[in-house]
C-alpha cells in the first residue's frame, strides 16, 4: 500500500482553495473518500484523478486569430 492520503487541509492546498472546498466535495460525495473513524482522508490517485477529470483544454479554433 504505497499510496499516500491526503487530510482536507492538504487537499485544500494542492487545489490553491480554502478548506471548505473539499469539504464541500466530500459532503456532496462528488469526491472519494475514506473514513477511519473521525478522519476523512482523500487518496492522491483520486486527488489526481479529480483535477484530470475536471482540466478543461483550450479550444484551438480561438488561439489561430491570437498571434
Amino acid at each position: 500500500m504505497d499510496e499516500r492520503y491526503f487530510n482536507v487541509e492538504q487537499v485544500a492546498k494542492v487545489l490553491g482553495t480554502t478548506v471548505r472546498f473539499p469539504r464541500r466535495l466530500i459532503e456532496e460525495r462528488r469526491i472519494e473518500f475514506v473514513k477511519v473513524g473521525r478522519h476523512v482522508r482523500i487518496a492522491e490517485s483520486v486527488l489526481a484523478a479529480y483535477i484530470a477529470a475536471n482540466t478543461v483544454t483550450p479550444r484551438l479554433s480561438h488561439l489561430k486569430g491570437a498571434a
